[in-house]
């Protein structure tokens, strides 16, 4: 792979997904929808790009569509006061031997579910049920191989890797000796190391800090790449999340949510708030809420495996008059009417087209797609995590973060054998000081991080 491949993000290559964003978020676009398409047509001009940057900055400060109908707040206070009414969980009276249990148990199901979506991430879902459908493998039972004979390696364009970060580097069951590097494993550990060093009340430029210290800039992508850029530039968070980042509802802030989750057991409100921390320095709106969501899942799913209050749960922590609420609204409605999955299913594939880049890496398709897994397959961790994979869009995030949800609330003994053997013992990061850890290292660090 060339240097420019790798530094993919030069020039004015996310104006079309500007636009698309721009207009989702409500901004009127006619006083510089000639100049936006104008510079679209010659993105990789560099002498254009301050007049690209300039005009990233003139779409911010556009003002909405008259009757535009979310109300959509960055600010903690702004989230808060937009919430619906706080949802009352049960509470565990178990030990911290326990309590561990869940952890690695969390630990392990995102780390799972990563492994399994892998392979055919940025598959459309045709050609990923096809491939399953041929090896004999849907509904999804065993991690994905690329030992499948030359007619399917051709028919499905398979390309093997000998796993970890990279395009050419694709972790296929059969090519790899445990868990490899991937941003979903990347992300959870350098929040890890963030809380360990910086404690619970770390702060958004704290966190900006571990990045620039600790996270290679080649291991970010979107707006995480946008957002480093504009920090190693001295702009700060929140600004950081906003200047040059088209990709800012994208769903990177929320496969960086977990390790939140899993250090506020039954506590949905404080891990959102630590999500929300994070996820400021890299997007706003839908891609806060996002993390908040997930995080706040997750910290549910320690006390209860009812898959409605988890994701109840969840929504609690976000705006009730935001796009994402109203998604997740429509479908935990449905799931609660018993309303079948392929309702559901028929609804989300009209609306959302994985064909385009945009709608494919957005929060609110994919954060559907979690807790769809999670309504509608409950504890069946197998199925839930082969959903999350089988529902196309962004496969191994969102495979992984129903893997955390599901293994906090089963526990490490309650997941399959059949998932845990063939990852291994370690994992592979870029992480300083945390390459080749051990898992159960990892269920430990996390667990001296909650209170007792």
């Amino acid at each position: 792979m060339t240097l420019k491949d790798q530094l993919w993000m030069k020039g004015l290559w996310g104006l079309n997904i500007e636009e698309q964003q721009a207009q989702e978020e409500g901004r009127d676009l006619g006083a510089v929808m000639d100049e936006l398409r104008s510079l679209q047509k010659d993105s990789r001009d560099p002498k254009l790009y301050e007049q690209a940057e300039a005009l990233y900055r003139r779409i911010q400060e556009l003002p909405l569509r008259q009757g535009y109908p979310y109300v959509e707040p960055d600010s903690l206070e702004g989230i808060r006061a937009a919430r619906a009414q706080e949802l009352e969980l049960p509470t565990r009276g178990e030990g911290r031997q326990a309590l561990r249990g869940r952890v690695l148990g969390a630990w392990q199901g995102r780390l799972a579910g990563c492994l399994l979506g892998q392979p055919v991430e940025g598959w459309r879902r045709e050609r990923i049920l096809g491939f399953l459908k041929d090896t004999g493998n849907l509904p999804i039972s065993r991690y994905l191989s690329s030992d499948v004979g030359q007619a399917l390696r051709e028919r499905y364009k398979i390309k093997d890797g000998p796993g970890g970060y990279g395009a050419e580097r694709i972790s296929w069951i059969n090519n790899i000796q445990g868990l490899q590097e991937d941003d979903d494993i990347n992300y959870t550990v350098l929040a890890l190391k963030l809380v360990s060093g910086s404690g619970r009340g770390f702060d958004s430029e704290q966190l900006a800090l571990e990045w620039l210290n600790s996270l290679p800039l080649l291991r970010t992508c979107t707006a995480e790449r946008a957002a480093y850029l504009n920090l190693a530039r001295l702009i700060p968070p929140p600004e950081s999340a906003v200047f040059a980042n088209p990709y800012r509802e994208w769903i990177g802030a929320q496969i960086r949510a977990d390790l939140y989750g899993y250090i506020n057991p039954g506590r949905p409100r404080e891990a959102a708030e630590m999500a929300w921390r994070d996820a400021r320095v890299s997007h706003v709106k839908n891609g806060i809420y996002g993390a908040m969501f997930a995080a706040a899942m997750i910290a549910a799913a320690f006390v209860t495996s009812d898959p409605g209050q988890i994701v109840a749960a969840g929504m609690a922590q976000i705006p009730a008059c935001s796009r994402l609420h109203e998604a997740l609204e429509e479908l935990l409605a449905g799931w609660r009417a018993k309303q079948p999955l392929a309702a559901f299913q028929e609804r989300f594939y009209k609306k959302y087209d994985e064909a385009n880049p945009h709608i494919w890496c957005h929060t609110i398709p994919n954060a559907l797609i979690v807790a769809a897994g999670v309504l509608y397959h409950g504890m069946d961790f197998t199925a839930s995590i082969g959903f999350g994979v089988t529902s196309g869009f962004d496969t191994d995030c969102n495979a992984a973060t129903i893997g955390s949800i599901l293994g906090a609330a089963l526990g490490s003994a309650g997941l399959p054998e059949g998932w845990l053997l063939p990852m291994g013992a370690s994992i592979r990061t870029c992480v300083p000081g945390y390459d080749g850890m051990a898992i159960t290292e990892l269920a430990d660090r996390t667990l001296a991080l909650i209170p007792e």
